[in-house]
Order: C-alpha cells, then structure tokens, then sequence
C-alpha cells in the first residue's frame, strides 16, 4: 500500500508541475493568430447553437475553452458575419471581438486557456496509465515525463487551439481500442466508441480512424489467426460496428445534429476533389471552376443521407480547398515555393524536439527489436506505431503546402508511450544503456525548460535554437503572434524608443493594425517599399520573424530584408525583433 501511495504521488507531482508550467505560461503570452478565432466561434455555438465559424476545426476544445468566458463581462461584434461556400469570416470577427474588448482580452484569453487545462492533463496521465500497463511503472513515468516537459506540447497545451486536446482525445481512444482488441469485452467497445467521438469532436484528422481501426483490428487478428475462431470474428466484428456507430453518435451530438443526414448532392463544395469539373468549351482540355460546385449532384451517389453533421463535412472540404491552393508560400530552410515539401514534418521533428528526446527513442526501439518476446509485442507495435505512420503519411502527401509541425503533434502521445519501454534497461543491468537513457532525459528536460515559457519557438540545439530558427521553419513554428505582450512591455520599459514602429504577425496579418492598439501597444505601421534597396528612416522597429523572411500578405516581398543585415538591439520572446535605425 505505501509503494502505491508512493507510485501515485509521483505521478501526481509530475502532473501538478506539468500544469503550473502551462498554467504560467497561459498568462504570459498574447492571443496567437488563431485563438481569437477559436474563441468567438465557440462562444458563437453556446450562444446560438451553429457551427459554420471555424468550421474546418471540429467544436469541442474552442467549447469547452469558452465555458467560463461566456459568464464573463465581454464584448462582442458579430457585424463581420456572413456565410457563402468557403468563406471564413471567423478571423474578421476575432479581430473585431479583441478590438472590442482591448486590453481585457488578454484576462479573457487567460482564462479559456486555462478551462483547456483538463485536456493536458488527461494527455500526460494516459501516457502513463498505457506505458505503466504495456512495459511497467518506470516505463508509464518515463512517458509521462515526456509528455509534461515536451516543448511541442507545453505550447500549444498554453492555447485554445485544438492541437493538444486532439492529441490527448486520440490518445484515449487509442488505449480504450486496444482494451477492447485485448478482451473483446463489451465495457470496453463502449468506452472505445466514446472516445472515439470526442476525438472526432476535436480535430478532423480523425476521421481516418472510421478505416484504421478496422485495419488494425484486422492486423491484431492476422498477427495470431490460428487461435482465431469463427464465433470470435463475428463476435468482434459485430462489436466493432457498435464502437464506430457510438462514435458517429456522440460526433452528430455534439454538433447538435446540425444538418446531420442532408443528403450528398445538396452540398456546395469549393475543392477541387469535391466539386464538379466544367469544360471550357474555348479549349480542348478539362478545368476545374473556382465556383463552388458538387461532382455528386448528378450521381446516384447524390442521393445517399450523409451520416455527419452538415458543417463537419464542409469543414473537411475547405481544409482540402486550403492544402490544394498552390498560391500559398511555404518556407524551408531559407527557400520559398508555392508547394511543400514530402519530408517537412520529418525535417521539423528533427530540429524541434529534444535531441534527448531522440536518444530515448532510439533506446526503446533497440529494446523493441533485441528483446522481442511474443505475439503481444508484435501487436504493441501495431497499436502504437500504425497510427504515427498513417498520420505521418496522410499529412505529408498533403503538398500543397507545409507550414505547422502541429499538424502531426497527434502522433507525439504514441510516440511517448513507446519511447516509455526504453526504462526497461535500467533493470537489465547494462549501465551503460541506463546512463545514456537518464541523460538523453535530463538534456531533453533541461533544454525545454531553458527556453520555457517560449516553448513555441523552441529549436533544439541542431538547429542553433530559437535564435536561428527563422533560417529552417517560421509560421507557428516560431512565429505565431504570440509575442506581442513581451513587446508591450518592453515599449514601457524603453520610453526613450520613439518612434516605434510595428509590423506584428498576428491577426494584423489580415486585417491591419487597430487589434495590437486594442492591445497596448500604439504603433503605426513601418513604412514599406517594393524597392528592394529600401532603406528605413530614423527610428525604431519592431518586426515578426515571419515578416523579417518575407512571408505574409500585407507586404511586398522583400520588404524587410534591409533589416537582415543588422543585428537586433532587443527581442520580444523569440518571434519579434527590435532594431534602432539611426542617421
């Protein structure tokens, strides 16, 4: 009994750490990019039930965010409000809802951060709870403790974005399959099919999951076919279609069946995948419209009832729209291009996650490959690492561009469950193999927390850190508008740096500069030319990394590169730069 109390306090102890880091963190940094969004669209869904904002994220993390604030004293400006195929007026309406509220909006923001705490919570004690179970208590505290000193996942755990409670959402509906493959029991295909859905609820890339588990199911079967039975196969298949009919359940619940079951053809769609092709009778050759349009209106398939909320699919529709669009830049190590690349995801996980943390990896799969036992350890790798692959694959054929590292954060939980067998050799009295593992942790902890709270803009040492970022990824890499605080305050710490001008990477990005007033900080734009000579005049400058590249819509190309020559006299965070211009 007290080794138990011992074993829960320490799970405890890492988890209160874990939640007063991101706690902390909440509080220090400004609404990034997309969380005005995410906040309006939710407090839209509690106040009246609908879901076309913000449609290409399922509604479940931005709700649950706005939970406290919709008994808060705020402000709201639904006047930018509009609907047509495509269209996402969600970000005007963000910008308009942090100008309506000024500098209440960072309490505001504050506190439906913190409403998303349970999420990140949940995500570090099934890392433990699935590795404890599969290799052993070292192995679930080695998991958990990749998890609350994970970069990747103390940033967006700080945000309202759905990155990190998708990826814990998955992660419990991954364990509670795997219960169910072991048992069969119908507790279990219960608790599987409500998960299932939540997940669903929290990021659409979830939706792979109606195929891969019933491929995963039939792999766990392949592996041992010949202690498998007739009666066992109808007995799990009739089972499984009980855990996707929950699932597709609890999904049309909560969008409060919103157009659920309209049927196919009475869609409009604005991707190319999705909307019909139209012959350009003054060319030979086929083209697709750029108005919106369904290839199913005149197919029998048009008639089928469509079993998922009616803005669920639209949501999937203009997220494949956005990857095919060709016109939007991505960066790569210094290279701009109007596709992506292939291995991107894999480049950023290289250069954003802890070396530690790769030393770790690196352990557990020589541990998986030198001390394979049985069937079961074949079909821990197929729960695990499946799931990573697919995502992996899935987001990387995705070429039409490549910008956020968070698009794959889901696979991270897998990742550190398995990396939780590598405690396994501490107690194979190979020293060496147990060092090596308690220093790749320590480094991975430490260089983390160095950088802490700017976790968003974490490089590992590889890349040269967040100072040398910029020159291989930008966006929310780095770059998200999550700095502006530090910039407010170190405008009043400087009085002296008039005039102050400001070209931020935040919801400015769109729609100009009356937000960042909104939030303190009272500065025009710089002045811009086309010329790439430009030479500014006399003044101070603060300037998003994202921009100092050259990347964004409000601004020549180029437009900045006179300030990459010099160096920045200050910094706000990692992701704005200060520079003196002087005679």
């Amino acid at each position: 009994m007290e080794q138990f109390s011992h074993k829960k306090l320490i799970v405890a102890s890492l988890l209160l750490i874990h939640a007063v880091l991101v706690a902390y963190g909440a509080t220090r940094h400004s609404p990034n990019l997309n969380e005005p969004g995410h906040l309006v669209a939710g407090l839209s869904h509690w106040e009246y039930q609908r879901f076309e904002l913000y449609r290409v994220n399922p509604p479940f993390v931005r709700m649950i965010a706005t939970i406290p604030v919709c008994f808060m004293d705020i402000k709201t400006d639904w006047s930018h409000f509009h609907e047509r195929p495509g269209a996402r007026p969600v970000f005007k309406i963000g910008s308009d809802f942090v100008i309506a509220n000024g500098e209440d909006a960072y309490w505001i923001f504050t506190v439906a951060r913190w409403a998303c705490l349970p999420f990140t919570l949940l995500g570090g004690y099934f890392c433990y709870r699935w590795a404890e179970e599969l290799y052993g208590f070292l192995s679930g505290i080695l998991a958990l403790s990749c998890w609350c000193f994970s970069p990747n996942i103390l940033a967006h755990a700080q945000c309202i974005t759905p990155d990190c409670g998708a990826s814990t959402l998955g992660l419990i509906s991954g364990y509670y399959f795997w219960h169910w493959l072991k048992g069969s029991h119908l507790s279990d295909a219960g608790l599987a099919g409500l998960t299932l859905g939540f997940a669903l609820l929290s990021k659409g890339t979830w939706i792979i999951l109606f195929g891969l588990w019933p491929l995963m199911w039939g792999i766990w079967l392949f592996v041992d076919r010949k202690s498998v039975s007739i009666l066992l196969l109808r007995k799990q298949f009739g089972q499984l279609a009980i855990i996707l009919g929950i699932g597709l359940y609890i999904l049309n619940t909560g969008y409060f069946f919103e157009g659920s079951f309209t049927r196919l053809k009475e869609f409009q769609f604005v991707s190319q995948s999705l909307k019909a092709t139209e012959i350009d009778q003054g060319n030979d050759g086929a083209f697709s419209s750029n108005k919106p349009s369904n290839r199913f209106t005149d197919s029998w398939l048009g008639e089928i009832p469509v079993p998922v909320p009616r803005n669920y699919l639209l949501g999937i529709d203009i997220q494949k729209r956005d990857f095919e669009d060709f016109g939007r830049e991505s960066y790569l190590r210094g290279e701009f291009r109007d596709r992506g690349w292939w291995y991107y995801y894999l480049y950023a996980m290289g250069i954003k996650v802890p070396l530690g943390y790769g030393v770790i990896l690196i352990l557990a799969t020589f541990q998986a490959v030198l001390h394979w036992k049985n069937i079961e350890s074949i079909r821990n790798v197929i729960v695990l690492l499946v799931p990573v692959v697919v995502i992996f694959v899935l987001v990387s054929s995705q070429t039409g561009f490549s910008h956020h590292l968070r698009y794959v954060l889901l696979v991270f939980p897998f990742l550190f469950v398995w990396m939780g067998q590598s405690a396994e050799w501490l107690s194979h009295n190979t020293k060496l193999a147990g060092f090596t593992l308690l220093t790749g942790l320590v480094w991975a902890v430490a260089s983390s927390l160095y950088y802490f709270p700017h976790s968003l803009s974490y490089f590992n040492e590889i890349a040269g850190g967040p100072l040398n970022g910029h020159n291989h990824l930008i966006n929310s890499n780095i770059d998200w508008g999550q700095d502006l605080k530090y910039l407010k305050e170190w405008s009043e710490l400087h009085p002296e740096a008039r005039p102050l001008f400001v070209c931020y990477y935040g919801t400015l990005n769109y729609y100009g500069q009356s937000d960042i007033q909104a939030l303190g900080v009272d500065a025009p734009l710089p002045p811009i030319s086309e010329d790439r000579e430009f030479i500014p005049p006399p003044g101070w400058y603060a300037i998003s990394v994202n921009y100092l590249k050259g990347y964004g819509w409000k601004q020549p190309k180029n437009g900045f590169a006179y300030f990459q020559k010099f160096e920045p006299v200050a910094r706000a965070g990692y992701s704005i730069y200060i520079y003196h211009v002087e005679e």
